[in-house]
Order: structure tokens, then sequence, then C-alpha cells
């Protein structure tokens, strides 16, 4: 079952059309939420997340897009498909309604809001090995657009179908200035010594939820100097230990780039703080 602007329609009922502006323009935005035993995780930072973004957009938010109105949307959601006691993912799609050409003939949107289970029900890492290489094909952009979750999302999958064909689990996606801006599904944190770094919003990276966590916990930290700035492709093979974040995956240590193999130490202490945080959240 998905939800529908608050109805609940079988998943095998087609309910857009082709008129729908995401479908044609990529008018649209969405989050990705982890769901433990009906608890919405970081609720309250993807919320805001979405209204800021849909501000941005243009977008009219409806009065009841309260953040109890669509939490309670998950609710129900997660009842129909009987997971309300399991652990999800959920995501909510919110796009401008139909009509127009590049300029809409409304701002006013809708929503799709829908479920899956996950196995797990709290983060952990995965011992296997995960390679990524450098995908320089197409570049992602340094502006405010690319912070954003559209689901204007091309050179992610150009790049997830290089990664397949070549036998790696991931790229790390460059900005025009060739600096490491984020990997295809997530942000990404570099560790060297004392210090991790992640790239600066002004960078073109994806302004995570999980992103912004790890920042808090580690600037909290006395171990660790963190340091929003560029990450050169040069820095890469230099590093201690390289990670991607993002809300579903938590924290997923990269263990080899070319001939670098990398640590997962540090990346398995945060693990243990993100968790901690995650069920006060």
């Amino acid at each position: 079952m998905v939800n529908f602007n608050g109805n609940l329609i079988s998943s095998k009922e087609k309910f857009l059309n082709h008129e729908n502006r995401g479908f044609k323009y990529g008018d649209a935005l969405f989050e990705t939420v982890r769901i433990s035993n009906g608890k919405l995780l970081f609720w309250e930072d993807h919320y805001f997340r979405l209204m800021s973004s849909m501000r941005i957009f243009r977008m009219e938010i409806p009065m009841e897009f309260t953040m109890e109105f669509l939490e309670a949307e998950f609710i129900k959601t997660l009842e129909a498909n009987k997971l309300l006691g399991s652990t999800a993912r959920g995501r909510l799609s919110v796009f401008r309604n139909d009509g127009g050409r590049y300029t809409p003939k409304t701002n006013e949107c809708s929503f799709v809001l829908e479920v899956e289970e996950l196995e797990v029900p709290f983060y952990t890492i995965d011992d296997t090995s995960y390679e990524v290489e450098l995908y320089k094909d197409f570049y992602v952009n340094a502006d405010m657009l690319s912070n954003l979750k559209s689901t204007n999302k091309l050179i992610h999958i150009v790049s997830s179908v290089y990664a397949k064909e070549n036998g790696y689990q991931n790229c790390l996606l460059l900005n025009g200035a060739k600096q490491v801006v984020e990997s295809i599904n997530g942000n990404v944190f570099l560790v060297s010594g004392k210090k991790i770094k992640t790239p600066p919003l002004k960078d073109g990276c994806l302004d995570g939820i999980l992103r912004k966590k790890l920042t808090e916990i580690i600037s909290k930290w006395d171990d660790f100097d963190l340091e929003e700035a560029s990450i050169s492709p040069f820095e890469l093979q230099k590093a201690d230990e390289l990670f991607i974040t993002n809300t579903i995956i938590g924290i997923q240590p990269i263990t080899k780039y070319r001939k670098k193999r990398f640590e997962t130490t540090v990346a398995r202490s945060l693990l243990g703080r993100l968790n901690a945080l995650a069920r006060l959240s």
C-alpha cells in the first residue's frame, strides 16, 4: 500500500499520469527516512530540510503539512503495510501538481509516501570489501540546488551504472573544480591523523541528515578535529580512512580506492555514537 495525498492505495494501482511534473521535469523533492518500531529517526531534521527545500523550489506548502501531520501519515502507511513494529525505510515524495511546461500552472503540491521493510533494527557496519573509484564523465554543480534532495539525480544514476559495469561498489563524484563532493548515495568523510574532513555545502554536496548528525558528534569528540573543507582527489590515497554516510545505511566504510586499502577503526567508533544519538532522536 502507498499513501497518495492521505489516501491509501494499492501499489499495483495506477494513480499518477503522464502529466506528472516529477516525471516530466524532475519537479519534485523527496525525503528518505529510517523508521524503527514506528519511530522516525531524526524526523525533525528531515521535516525542516523538506520545508526549506520546498520554499527554494517555490512550491506552495499546504497548510496541513505540519511535522505532526506528515508523521501521522507515515504511521498510517506503516500500519497499512503491517510494518509498525518493524524497521523500515520510508520515502516521502513531494511534487508540484500537473500542468504547464517549464513554467507550472500551479505551485500547489501533492505527495506520495511509501514504505518497505529493512532487516536490521539499528545501524551496523558490513565487513565485506567496499571499493570505489572516481566518476569523471560528468560533474556535480557547486550550487545550492545540488544541496537539495531533489529527484534530479541523473549523474547519480549514470555513475551507478558505471560502478556496476566496472565492479565497484560505489563512485565518488566531483564538481567542476575537480573536488570530491560526495558518493552516489551519500556524503563522504575522510580521516587523516587526528583530523576528520568532509566537503562543505558550497562545493555542491547534498545537505545530508547523517552528515549533519556526524558533524555534531565529531565536533564534541575530543580525539578528533572536524574540518569542512574541499577534498582533492590527491588526498584520497593519503587518507587513513574514508567512509560514506546516509540515513538508511548510517556509516559505510570504504575499504579500497585504487591501490590503497583503508582502516575502519574511526568509522566503527562513530557508529556506536550514532546509534546512541538515534535512540535519543
